[in-house]
């Protein structure tokens, strides 16, 4: 075969006619999604739902609002964490463009278009689809809604500390440190008066004092690895009997478990009210609550009790406790303490630290988005809905075709080798023991099957017993 030279300096031919150009031939995994979305009918329900914020005749054509939501689902499932990169993922690969019905001669969808569907579509939209997505699952029978984990995690904001300024008269930092100077007595600080300042000064950037110009939602918070930054909590609902998210919630980086806890259950109950069910049915939903130890509190346990949900809640070791001055919350406290002792608290536990944290491997770590690129609550809350509602369809495909992500086809592969390894494994122990059978049993009929085991593993196998290679003819 002769080698083929690449051709540097072709110029680019002045009209391609649209059969001429190339077509992939699609994801499998995006084409059954699509499958998916379009018998559960849903370009009919969000454009229906998103009919009353365009204009019935003037301006130009929109993009479709299925093509923007799928968009964000592509996030999910390339692991992409800003919309700029969907943008170049989508423009580059034939199978996305397939999968949003744009033809290679059509252009993608801008970042910028993105952000302007997003700005015009409201937070209470993007959670309809949200729930949406849950009707599909509880059609599925993949929703039970009984007992609910909830936990919490850390995204970091698109926000430097640096750019900090203080809620009283907007300084920055360096303005602070100059103005901590003047007070002692410096007219005029150098850069080495302000160095020995600040060492001097005690560090603690509190919420309370500073504030982020841009991102005033961001607040100072420890990050999962150690590091301050200035981030968010997200705090998912997750149904601990299919492992489907039923609600999530975004608050301020500083905002306590305790304090968040009520609103992402009734986020989760909300959610639950809306699908079609049996009132009788519905109103059985979230039973149980199942939490770390950040979540326990007396007024956690007071509130739970009131709303006749049982708790699973780890309590922290607080010593001997007196209860003279909050008697009502004795008895939650105490039933809450036998509920976690026993075998069926427990058995929740362990599948708590199990289910939830890997719906937070799924989202923000394979999932790319433990660090945002919006800024503000609401459009973090917009973009983690549907980033959330992807992986909810994921669990979907995965009930139905084995597969929850497009990179699950590669794993797919390896583990359809592992199988066939595994098999090949057993056969050859099957035969081992066969042939040491019949050895021992002084019969001929070994012949054959060490003939089967080949050369290397009759060496194997023979090692040691010259006699029995002797009889068998091996």
């Amino acid at each position: 075969m002769a080698m083929r030279r690449r051709v540097t300096g072709r110029q680019a031919p002045l009209f391609v006619s649209p059969e001429a150009l190339a077509k992939g031939p699609g994801h499998p995994f995006y084409e059954k999604l699509n499958g998916l979305l379009a018998a559960h009918g849903f370009d009919a329900f969000v454009e229906a739902r998103c009919a009353e914020f365009y204009a019935s005749k003037l301006g130009r054509p929109s993009i479709p609002p299925g093509v923007y939501f799928r968009m964000l689902m592509i996030g999910y499932f390339e692991g992409l964490d800003s919309e700029r990169g969907i943008d170049w993922r989508v423009s580059d690969s034939l199978s996305l463009r397939d999968f949003l019905g744009f033809e290679l001669t059509e252009t993608t969808p801008d970042h910028s278009s993105l952000s302007r569907i997003r700005q015009r579509l409201p937070l209470e939209l993007h959670q309809e689809v949200f729930t949406w997505v849950l009707q599909v699952l509880q059609s599925e029978g993949l929703l039970k809604g009984q007992t609910v984990s909830v936990d919490a995690s850390t995204l970091e904001a698109n926000a430097a500390l640096r750019t900090l300024v203080r809620r009283e008269g907007g300084q920055g930092y360096r303005e602070y440190l100059v103005g901590l100077a003047q007070a002692s007595g410096i007219a005029t600080p150098t850069r080495e008066d302000l160095a020995r300042i600040d060492k001097q000064r005690p560090h603690k950037l509190s919420n309370a004092d500073w504030e982020h110009p841009v991102d005033a939602d961001a607040r100072v918070t420890k990050m999962k690895d150690g590091r301050t930054h200035l981030g968010y909590k997200v705090e998912p609902a997750v149904d601990l009997e299919t492992n489907a998210v039923l609600a999530v919630t975004i608050h301020g980086g500083d905002a306590a478990d305790t304090a968040t806890l009520t609103a992402t259950l009734a986020q989760a109950q909300s959610n639950l009210a809306q699908l079609d069910v049996d009132p009788v049915v519905a109103a059985g939903y979230v039973a149980e609550v199942v939490a770390d130890k950040g979540y326990h509190s007396n007024e956690t346990m007071k509130t739970l009790a009131a709303a006749e949900i049982r708790s699973y809640v780890s309590e922290p070791h607080r010593g001997r406790r007196r209860w003279t001055s909050d008697r009502e919350a004795q008895a939650p406290v105490y039933a809450n303490r036998r509920r976690i002792r026993g075998r069926r608290g427990r058995a929740l536990q362990r599948r708590r630290a199990e289910y939830t944290e890997r719906s937070f491997a799924h989202s923000l770590e394979t999932g790319g988005l433990r660090r945002v690129h919006l800024r503000g609550r609401q459009k973090i809350a917009k973009r983690m809905g549907i980033h959330l509602a992807a992986l909810n369809l994921g669990l979907l495909m995965r009930h139905r075709f084995g597969i929850g992500t497009p990179r699950g086809l590669q794993d797919l592969r390896g583990a359809l080798f592992a199988w066939l390894w595994a098999l090949w494994g057993h056969l050859f122990d099957a035969s081992v023991a066969l042939a040491d059978l019949a050895v021992r049993a002084g019969s001929l009929a070994t012949v054959p099957i060490c003939l089967l085991l080949g050369r290397r593993h009759r060496r194997h196998y023979l090692r040691g017993r010259p006699h029995q290679a002797i009889s068998t003819g091996c």
